[in-house]
């Protein structure tokens, strides 16, 4: 996916989820972050898109801490989400290609980074907003689609899981497999006592345990939004994923 791409589902989700958590109010429990309301969403995502942001408009070349405003309350915080949103929309559509400034991972530039990054941040957070709401039971978030889910497994697998931060860790090596059964695509993460690592394919490499299922309803739970599709094998260490994997 192309750096537009990216930034448009910045715009879309950032939406998606101001209106979401408009419906449900700021009392409303977030069900699939149990210790939140949606005013602690609210409070993060917005200091999260104006972090982002400041990134690329600044040209910060460090990582510079995040502040979420702990009083702002009720329509004010909506209207701050909602401005902040704005604001990272803007700047990542009219940064310059070479723009350079800091990034955590590894991508073709800074922007691609931050485009990327922010991308599967409102989208999973979107998530949440939504999960606040009431609905039928079986109901679930709506679409993402396949490729997106694909880029964001992705992401998740071979960025965030390869940082020292990753807390998958194992005393002997195992190797889980990750298969997307609507894109035909897998992944293989070898688990150790170091960070994981994990690649496109390897199939020829024996899994000790397999997660498949659809790509977006994989890449929610991976997430730990949606329980873990189907699984096979070991099932000791999907349930590892499940305790260990918060990012």
């Amino acid at each position: 996916m192309d750096i537009a791409e990216h930034i448009e589902i910045v715009d879309v989700e950032g939406r998606l989820l101001a209106d979401a958590a408009e419906e449900a109010g700021p009392d409303a429990k977030v069900a699939t972050c149990p210790d939140w309301q949606v005013r602690h969403l609210l409070r993060h995502q917005g200091a999260v898109h104006r972090w982002a942001a400041s990134y690329v408009a600044e040209g910060h070349t460090a990582r510079r801490p995040l502040t979420e405003p702990a009083g702002l309350d009720g329509d004010a915080l909506l209207d701050w989400y909602r401005e902040g949103h704005r604001l990272l929309v803007d700047t990542l559509t009219g940064a310059s290609p070479d723009v350079e400034c800091w990034a955590f991972m590894a991508a073709p530039s800074p922007l691609a980074f931050w485009a990327r990054r922010q991308a599967h941040e409102t989208t999973v957070h979107r998530v949440d907003a939504q999960s606040a709401l009431t609905r039928p039971p079986g109901d679930e978030p709506g679409p993402i689609t396949e490729e997106f889910a694909v880029d964001g497994i992705d992401e998740l697998l071979t960025g965030f899981h390869a940082r020292e931060r990753s807390r998958v860790r194992v005393t002997e090596p195992r190797v889980l497999r990750v298969r997307a059964t609507d894109a035909d695509v897998t992944w293989t993460v070898r688990l150790t006592q170091d960070p994981p690592a994990a690649a496109r394919g390897g199939t020829e490499a024996e899994a000790d345990c397999e997660v498949s299922g659809p790509a977006a309803r994989l890449y929610l739970a991976l997430w730990n939004r949606l329980p873990l599709p189907d699984v096979t094998g070991d099932t000791a260490l999907a349930e590892l994923w499940r305790r260990t994997s918060g990012v």
